[in-house]
C-alpha cells in the first residue's frame, strides 16, 4: 500500500517538442560551473567511501557550497602561459570526528577533499595540471546537532529526510534536448579529442529550435599551444562545426540545422593583429575568463531547460543517503522515464516528489504526476503509474550505491 499521496493532473497545451520555440543549454566538462559541481560531488563520494570503509556507514555531510575563482592566463598562437592559478574552495558541513566505545577518530576531511579535487582535474583534463595550475582549499565545519541526529537516525527501514525540498523529473527528452546533450558529450569524447586535439574541454552548447529549424551555438576554448596561427584556428572552428552539424543532422528527425562556433570571435583577415579569438592555454575559461559556483550549471537532466519544469536545487556535493535535494531529483527522472516508456499513453510526463524534513525518504509528503496525453487515462493506467511510483520509492535507498559508483546522471 502506498505511503505517499499521488496526485494526477492533466496539463493543457502542447508537448515541449511541438511548441514553436524551445531553448536548451548544456555546460560541458571544462566549464567553470561544471568543474565546481564535479569537484564538490567527487569530494562527497570520497568522504562517503571513507566513512563506509572505516566505520561501516555514511555519516552526515553536505559539501554543496563550492566556488571556483578563475586564474589569469596569457594565451597566444603557438604558446601561452598561465600566470596565476585557478582557486577552488569547497565549504560545507561534515562529521569531522567519530567516537566509538574504545576511541575517538579524527576524519581527515581536508585531505580527502583536496585529493578528490586533484584526482578529478588529473583524470579529466589534458592541459590543466592539478599541482601547478590549481590551488585548492576547504572550509568544513560540523553540522548542527539536530540535523546530524536526523541524518544518522538508523532505526527505520529508510533514512529520514534532512531537508524539506523537492525533486523534479520529466520524460521524454525532446529531439533538441537529445542533440544538445549528445553534442557536448561528443566534443568531449576521447575520440573527438584524439582527432581534433585543439578543441578544449570548456565546451558550452546552446540550442534553439524555432518551428522545424534548429540553431546550435557552440563555445569551445581552443588550445593555444596547439594552434600556431589564425588560419589554423579558423580551420579548427570549421572542423568542429562540420562534425557537430553531421551529428545533429543525423539526430534531427529531418529538421533544418545550423551550427555556429565561437561567435564572439572578431576576425580581421586583412589586419590579423586586430583579431580577437577564443584561445585558452589549458582548454578552459576557468584559467582567466570565468568563475564557477556550485548549482549554477546543468540540472539533474544534464541540461538547462527553461521550457521545462525543473528544480533549482544543486545535486552536487549533497550526501547520497538522506539529502532529498539530490536523491529526489534522481528518483523523479527514473520514475518519469519508467512511466513514459512502460505505460505508452503519455506524450509528456512530469514527476515532482516533495519531502518533509524528518520524514522517511521512501514516503514523500506528496508525489505529483502531471501529464499531457491525447488519450483518456483509465484507472488501470493510474494504478500502473502508482505501482511504478511505489516500486521506485520502496527501492530508493539503492540510489546511494549508484551515486557512489557514478552510474546516475547528476548534472
Amino acid at each position: 500500500m502506498l505511503k505517499t499521496s499521488v496526485v494526477f493532473e492533466r496539463i493543457k497545451g502542447l508537448p515541449t517538442g511541438k511548441q514553436y520555440v524551445e531553448i536548451v543549454e548544456r555546460k560541458g566538462l571544462g566549464h567553470p560551473d561544471y568543474i565546481i559541481d564535479s569537484v564538490c560531488e567527487a569530494a562527497s563520494v570520497a568522504l562517503s567511501k571513507y566513512y563506509l570503509e572505516n566505520f561501516g556507514k555514511i555519516y552526515h555531510h553536505n559539501l554543496d557550497k563550492g566556488l571556483l575563482v578563475g586564474g589569469k592566463a596569457t594565451p597566444v598562437f603557438g604558446g601561452g602561459t598561465l600566470d596565476e592559478p585557478i582557486y577552488i574552495i569547497i565549504a560545507g558541513r561534515a562529521t569531522t570526528f567519530i567516537k566509538t566505545p574504545t576511541n575517538r577518530y579524527v576524519v581527515p576531511v581536508d585531505e580527502l577533499l583536496k585529493e578528490a579535487i586533484r584526482s578529478f582535474i588529473k583524470n579529466n583534463f589534458r592541459f590543466l595540471d592539478p599541482d601547478k595550475h590549481i590551488v585548492s582549499d576547504s572550509r568544513i565545519r560540523p553540522g548542527s546537532a539536530d540535523l546530524v541526529r536526523i541524518v544518522e537516525y538508523d532505526k527505520g527501514a529508510a533514512p529520514l529526510s534532512n531537508d524539506t525540498s523537492f525533486g523534479v523529473g520529466y520524460a521524454p527528452f525532446t529531439t533538441l534536448e537529445k542533440i544538445v546533450y549528445s553534442v557536448e558529450r561528443e566534443i568531449n569524447s576521447p575520440s573527438f579529442k584524439k582527432t581534433l586535439k585543439e578543441s578544449g574541454e570548456d565546451c558550452k552548447v546552446m540550442g534553439l529550435r524555432k518551428g522545424d529549424k534548429i540553431h546550435l551555438t557552440i563555445a569551445d576554448g581552443i588550445v593555444s599551444h596547439l594552434t600556431p596561427d589564425l588560419d589554423h584556428y579558423i580551420s579548427v572552428k570549421e572542423e568542429i562545426r562540420d562534425r557537430v552539424l553531421d551529428l545533429a543532422v543525423k539526430m534531427s528527425d529531418g529538421m533544418d540545422v545550423v551550427v555556429d562556433v565561437n561567435t564572439g570571435d572578431m576576425i580581421n583577415l586583412e589586419r590579423r593583429e586586430e583579431s580577437s579569438v577564443y584561445l585558452t592555454v589549458t582548454g578552459t575559461s576557468a584559467e582567466h575568463g570565468d568563475d564557477g559556483n556550485t548549482g549554477r550549471g546543468n540540472r539533474a537532466s544534464g541540461l538547462i531547460t527553461p521550457c521545462r519544469q525543473m528544480s533549482l536545487e544543486a545535486t552536487a556535493g549533497k550526501n547520497p543517503v538522506s539529502h532529498v535535494g539530490k536523491i529526489y531529483n534522481v528518483a523523479a527522472y527514473k520514475i518519469a522515464d519508467k512511466i513514459y516508456s512502460e505505460c505508452n499513453v503519455f506524450d509528456e510526463v512530469y514527476v515532482k516528489l516533495l519531502a518533509q524534513i524528518g520524514r522517511r525518504i521512501d514516503r514523500p509528503l506528496m508525489t505529483s504526476i502531471q501529464y499531457i496525453s491525447s488519450e483518456k487515462i483509465t484507472s488501470n493506467v493510474r494504478n500502473e503509474v502508482k505501482e511504478i511510483v511505489n516500486y521506485e520509492l520502496k527501492n530508493i535507498t539503492r540510489l546511494t550505491d549508484l551515486i557512489l559508483r557514478g552510474e546516475v546522471r547528476l548534472f
